[in-house]
């Protein structure tokens, strides 16, 4: 039975002022429904595994909200990074300690804070991958495009074998310009990179050990004393000192290059939900096209003449909106966003102004 490792780091700047660095996105319920994207990982991922074989990584900022929110786990499944490290180091230590578990196991790494409307098909896919990994490959799942998308990274995929469902993948692509990303749609050999990865933990940690040693030397150290006396000691002191960098740079791309990753490719409704534009196309809305989220707050929201709205009430405050399309708001307690939704990608750039202006208690 497959391992599951939810990565859960990340403050979601793009969803500013909802997402905080003490609150990050993947604890809000942004899927239309009460759960929150956390728990809908955990609940999406129960045809493949149990609680008893799903980990998640969190800092220690967020260890007490996802205890919360996922009590079906155990405690000692939640792994706790004391300082962001990136995805590598997460990744890497949730591998090694499954591999003091059990050998051989096949673990997949899946973010926690996506959205997939088809679940089902999911599932189908990532045991398609759970079948290459069984075979020694480095596998992801790769996301069919549906547009040409300037905000994800690309998989460029090689020849398909007859009779197997996966394609080798030759190269990871950076996020790529928009003439670009229209070239790569029209080949029909690029699929998005969502960073869903599947492996035995044998052989993504001897691939750790031959292109990220000290990463590798490091995790081990940290995973054989894990569940011991040593473990916060041995974490506190090695942790610092691992390498900074995705595990798409670290381990992936050299892998890659030498021929031991392929892809399945799946279409099964994913979305990183990226920002509240994004939010708005995915969650449901009403006959005006105007997505409000979190109803269930009093005394709500009163929409007047207007259209095509993502609306965030937060506050407790009624939030009310009079003519006007196309547009977010966002109302929090110490915060209000109002701005174009075609220009929500850009809402990172008012976080990065706040921590430039010492303004760290908004973000």
């Amino acid at each position: 039975m497959l391992y599951a490792v939810i990565p859960a780091g990340g403050s979601g700047t793009r969803l500013w002022p909802l997402s905080r660095a003490g609150h990050p996105k993947f604890l809000h319920p942004l899927t239309g429904t009460s759960a929150s994207l956390l728990q809908a990982t955990v609940e999406r991922l129960a045809p493949l595994t149990t609680p008893d074989r799903t980990l998640v990584v969190t800092g220690a900022a967020h260890v007490a909200a996802v205890a919360r929110q996922l009590t079906v786990l155990p405690e000692e499944n939640i792994l706790v990074e004391p300082s962001p490290r990136d995805s590598c180091a997460a990744i890497a230590l949730a591998a090694a300690v499954i591999a003091t578990r059990d050998p051989n196991a096949v673990m997949g790494s899946f973010a926690a804070d996506h959205l997939i409307r088809d679940p089902d098909s999911w599932v189908c896919t990532v045991q398609e991958a759970v079948r290459g990994a069984e075979q020694g490959m480095l596998m992801t799942v790769g996301i069919t495009p549906t547009r040409a998308e300037t905000g994800y990274g690309y998989l460029e995929t090689g020849d398909p074998t007859e009779g197997v469902p996966w394609r080798p993948v030759a190269e990871f692509k950076e996020k790529p310009a928009a003439e670009v990303a229209e070239a790569y749609v029209r080949s029909g050999r690029h699929l998005w990179n969502a960073s869903m990865f599947v492996w035995r933990v044998d052989v993504f940690l001897a691939e750790l050990a031959r292109q990220q040693p000290a990463l590798h030397a490091g995790v081990a150290a940290i995973a054989a004393a894990w569940g011991t006396p040593e473990q916060d000691d041995v974490l506190g002191a090695i942790w610092p000192t691992l390498p900074k960098i995705s595990v798409d740079y670290a381990v992936m791309e050299g892998a890659a290059t030498a021929g031991r990753v392929a892809t399945v490719p799946g279409d099964f409704g994913w979305n990183d939900v990226g920002d509240f534009h994004t939010l708005g196309d995915v969650l449901p809305a009403d006959d005006a096209g105007n997505v409000v989220l979190g109803t269930e707050a009093k005394p709500g929201v009163l929409l007047r003449d207007s259209s095509n709205l993502v609306v965030v009430p937060q506050s407790g405050r009624l939030v009310a909106v009079l003519g006007l399309r196309d547009l977010i708001v966002v109302d929090t307690p110490d915060a209000v966003l109002v701005c174009p939704r075609d220009r929500a990608q850009d809402v990172k750039a008012l976080v990065d102004e706040l921590k430039e202006r010492g303004e760290e208690g908004y973000v």
